[in-house]
């Protein structure tokens, strides 16, 4: 079983009435519900408002994928909490960071840039162009998906190069746009995928929910996990035979500064 975490702010879905509507349950559990449509899934999800926003030490260490949608709480999640995640991320846990997650917290700190963009929002069409077919998560798309109406993200789009692209998104004003971009960092896999505008009904589109399917499997670790330990090694532990040839800088027991 592949355990996934569905983290949500659940936030506009309390304030507006549009979203309310279109996502009664919250974004969070559709998200939840196209996944679970897999059983090679084990899914639970979390949102802003719960203790430690849901995303407790052993939440995280029995968590294999988190997707990540965020907005316009991305100042409320408290710095530790992004620590977590971070550090789960390096030793091996996937991500997978949603449309307006481009600005969160965990998302720019993985990244080291700004992740900003341009923006519109007038219901024009968007179509997310595949342009890595062989790549795991482009798997059964097609050649395309068509989204009747969408909220438009537009290049420059402040990311360092992907280290593979799998979607590009065309809009009906002309703007294009890196939709769908994988990383790694540390033993972890990153995917952005931009499509999923709080205001239309995107997460019940079905090719939008294979796209997450297949990168939640796209991201679960190799079975590799890399730990964050910068050891003093003895001079009798050395694989060759060594000899002191100078006054070392440490005192005994200390580590280098940026520890």
């Amino acid at each position: 079983m592949i355990r996934v975490t569905v983290w949500g702010e659940n936030v506009h879905e309390k304030t507006n009435a549009t979203v309310a509507k279109m996502y009664p349950e919250g974004m969070h559990e559709c998200i939840a519900q196209g996944l679970r449509r897999d059983p090679a899934f084990e899914v639970r999800t979390a949102t802003l408002d719960m203790p430690e926003h849901g995303l407790t030490d052993e939440v995280l260490e029995n968590t294999d994928v988190i997707t990540w949608w965020g907005h316009v709480a991305h100042g409320k999640v408290e710095e530790k909490i992004v620590s977590r995640v971070h550090k789960r991320v390096l030793e091996g846990m996937g991500i997978i960071v949603l449309h307006s997650g481009h600005y969160s917290k965990i998302f720019r700190r993985l990244l080291g840039t700004n992740c900003s963009l341009k923006w519109r929002e007038c219901g024009e069409r968007e179509r997310v162009w595949v342009c890595n077919p062989a790549h795991p998560i482009a798997q059964g798309i097609g050649e395309c998906i068509e989204l009747e109406n969408t909220e438009m993200y537009g290049e420059p789009f402040g990311i360092p190069p992907p280290d593979e692209q799998v979607f590009i998104s065309w809009y009906e004003g002309g703007e294009v746009f890196r939709s769908g971009n994988c990383w790694r960092r540390g033993a972890g896999k990153l995917f952005y995928f931009s499509p999923g505008h709080e205001t239309y009904p995107i997460y019940y589109n079905p090719k939008i929910q294979m796209v997450l399917r297949n990168a939640c499997k796209w991201a679960v670790a190799d079975g590799s996990r890399w730990v964050d330990a910068c050891p003093n090694v003895p001079i009798e532990q050395a694989p060759e035979k060594l000899t002191v040839k100078g006054e070392s800088v440490h005192a005994p027991g200390q580590t280098d500064g940026f520890r």
